[in-house]
């Protein structure tokens, strides 16, 4: 078993309710036994439309959609979806990054050292470039690359495709260089994430996706061309493989393996790799073939990387639409954990896990999870696709010992913050994990780390996408003084 100085879960009652407690940010909170309830449509209350767990917390508008096309118009599309920083290299956690998830896709940045709400946020890859559309993925890599992909693949596509833009924090107005990564396989993309040795993980979101690795030929690689000029894809198998997770059936769990769906150099392998019109792979196709036989998650979206200790690794991953029966009213989805060591796969969250306010079966609080997020102390939070002012939530997961499961004594799911924007949902929230000062030596500001949230609200009927901070503590206008 994992261990960790556990968390503090506090047996005093506020408002009749287990108050959640610890050291690290966000933790100190009574858990919320509803969700927000529906704010006026297109009102000035959508500027703050978040109902949050503590009365320790606030909140601030960081970026709108309205704002970016007025100055700059047709430059923003919306539907922001999910949110990473520059988090290695130089200024370090100043920027955010995220693309627009449309017909017309592209990619902006987020200043957050800039006070100036009409020059914080910038369009980096102009809307449409590459033809790309339905941007959805979004991750740091190592090198300092900014990695997006399209969450829109199926037979005939020519999307699916993997892109870095190679230049994300010096690039101005539209002047992102926009790079396809060809040797990934075609996948609706999704999550993207990477381990120790610097494996690349993503899915296919789809019914019945697969969990992918990409093992790079030089993973010390110092620039995306390097990284991406050879390697490996494999399919994830548990158990026998085959299995079609749907929506009427048990969590697929147990021992796994990798089956490789192209060779060590990226090429086809003869009889397993579909080879697509323009020489790239079809990752579904491959996944399925009869000498791979992966296994089939019913939507599998984000992932996240846990780090414990002894170099411990445990892969998150959400599968929004799977259920036990077929019932929405009594919840749908599960969240997953794969052990990257030795490629175990269980069941960490579903609506059968423990509601920390009730004491009860989460239920049909728990419906859709779609993104995950990890704050600076390791903790997972699960993020619901549903509709705004009726039941989008956000839920921190207290996983006590860090052990992969929700099991223990105590643990279980707590409401953390719900959205009231009617016809929006919560997308992308990311956890501040470090900034400028921790290179600069700036006491003053390491002391206020990691106390922000980042977090948005997409596709509203006003067609108003935003950009929410939740802050804890000291407030991010304290700290830029």
């Amino acid at each position: 078993m994992f261990t960790r100085v556990p968390l503090t879960v506090a047996l005093a009652v506020m408002a009749g309710l287990p108050a959640l407690a610890g050291s690290a940010t966000f933790l100190n909170f009574t858990p919320l036994t509803s969700s927000a309830g529906p704010l006026p449509i297109g009102g000035p209350e959508e500027e703050t439309p978040i109902t949050l767990a503590s009365a320790s917390w606030s909140q601030r508008l960081l970026a709108d959609r309205q704002t970016q096309n007025a100055l700059v118009p047709n430059s923003n599309t919306g539907n922001w979806d999910m949110i990473t920083a520059n988090e290695t290299g130089w200024r370090a956690g100043r920027y955010l990054f995220m693309p627009f998830e449309t017909g017309l896709a592209g990619v902006q940045r987020v200043d957050l050292k800039d006070p100036n709400d009409n020059t914080r946020t910038v369009t980096i890859v102009a809307p449409g470039t590459d033809s790309f559309v339905s941007g959805d993925a979004s991750r740091w890599a190592p090198w300092g690359g900014y990695l997006t992909g399209e969450e829109s693949w199926g037979a005939g596509s020519t999307k699916g495709r993997l892109f870095e833009v190679t230049n994300p924090v010096s690039a101005g107005p539209n002047s992102g260089t926009f790079v396809r990564r060809n040797i990934i396989p075609r996948v609706s993309h999704e999550g993207l994430a990477f381990d120790r040795a610097r494996n690349l993980y993503f899915v296919d979101e789809l019914n019945g996706g697969s969990i992918y690795k990409y093992v790079s030929a030089k993973p010390s690689a110092t620039t995306g061309d390097e990284y991406f000029a050879a390697g490996q894809t494999f399919a994830l198998k548990v158990g026998a493989g085959g299995q079609f997770e749907g929506n009427n059936g048990p969590a697929i769990t147990g021992a796994a393996i990798w089956v490789a769906i192209t060779t060590p150099t990226g090429g086809p392998i003869a009889g397993i790799s579909v080879v697509l019109p323009d020489l790239t792979i079809d990752g579904r196709a491959s996944a399925d073939d009869n000498d791979v036989l992966a296994t089939g998650y019913n939507r599998p979206e984000d992932l996240e990387v846990q780090r414990l200790g002894r170099g411990t690794e445990l892969l998150y991953f959400a599968t929004t639409d799977s259920d036990i029966n077929n019932n929405g009213n009594d919840g749908t989805s599960r969240v997953y954990t794969l052990n990257l060591a030795t490629t175990d796969v269980q069941l960490f969250a579903s609506p059968q896990t423990t509601d920390l306010a009730t004491g009860l079966p989460v239920g049909v609080g728990l419906r859709n999870a779609d993104n995950i997020a990890i704050d600076g102390d390791g903790n997972i939070y699960i993020v619901e696709d549903r509709n705004g002012g009726v039941d989008d939530d956000i839920w921190f997961a207290n996983d006590r010992n860090m052990d992969g499961d929700l099991l223990d004594a105590g643990e279980g799911l707590a409401r953390w913050v719900s959205n009231g924007t009617q016809g929006s949902e919560f997308t992308g929230l990311y956890f501040e994990k470090n900034d400028e000062s921790d290179r600069e030596g700036d006491d003053r500001e390491r002391e206020g780390r990691r106390r922000r949230a980042f977090v948005n609200v997409q596709h509203p009927p006003s067609g108003v996408d935003r950009l929410l901070e939740i802050s804890f503590g000291r407030t991010s206008d304290d700290r830029d003084e």
